[in-house]
């Protein structure tokens, strides 16, 4: 198996066990899902954190790509923000929900400057950067306020969700929002 085989393969495991099962699951548990030695673990990553952090990152691309509108969507602002709390709703109602895999990293590591919370804060901050340049060109009042506001009530929600099994108010919320910065359909 080459290095980068192995690479990979811990890189999957580790983003979907620490999705599932939370950031204390240890590293034996972790190079048994990926098939492979804690030595080879250790020699390609120099720390759990690192790895934590980097399973992490595997999973931020494609989880932000899916909360977005596709590249060249011609829908107004307050729709394309809105496209992001209705796919929040489908995905909170999947099996095996979990919340957004960035808040949950959050909550459970509690130094700021940890590797996978820095991770996570840049997600965070690619999200609030969209809804800001949404909430811009939309006419919103306080851009940056609104931007804010859109991101706390999308982690609410997440939070909501997995402590309820649902978040069935996100684009509710997200709309009273809206409504009250002055963003137009």
């Amino acid at each position: 198996m080459t290095g980068e085989a192995t690479r990979d393969r811990l890189l999957d495991a580790a983003a979907d066990l620490f999705y599932r099962e939370g950031v204390g699951v240890g590293v034996e548990a972790l190079s048994r899902a990926a098939g492979v030695s804690k030595r080879s673990m250790y020699q390609l990553f120099g720390s759990k954190d690192e790895i934590l952090a980097a399973g992490l990152d595997r999973v931020g691309p494609a989880f932000t790509a899916y909360l977005l509108p596709a590249a060249g969507d011609e829908s107004s602002h307050r729709e394309r923000i809105l496209h992001v709390f209705r796919r929040f709703e489908e995905t909170s109602a999947a099996p095996g929900f979990q919340g957004c895999p960035m808040v949950a990293v959050s909550v459970e590591v509690k130094a700021p400057e940890h590797p996978a919370r820095l991770v996570a804060r840049r997600y965070k901050d690619q999200l609030t950067a969209f809804f800001r340049a949404e909430a811009e060109q939309g006419g919103a009042a306080h851009p940056e306020r609104l931007a804010r506001q859109l991101t706390m009530t999308f982690d609410g929600a997440s939070a909501w969700a997995v402590m309820h099994g649902e978040a069935p108010d996100a684009v509710e919320m997200a709309t009273v929002l809206l409504d009250a910065a002055g963003v137009e359909g």
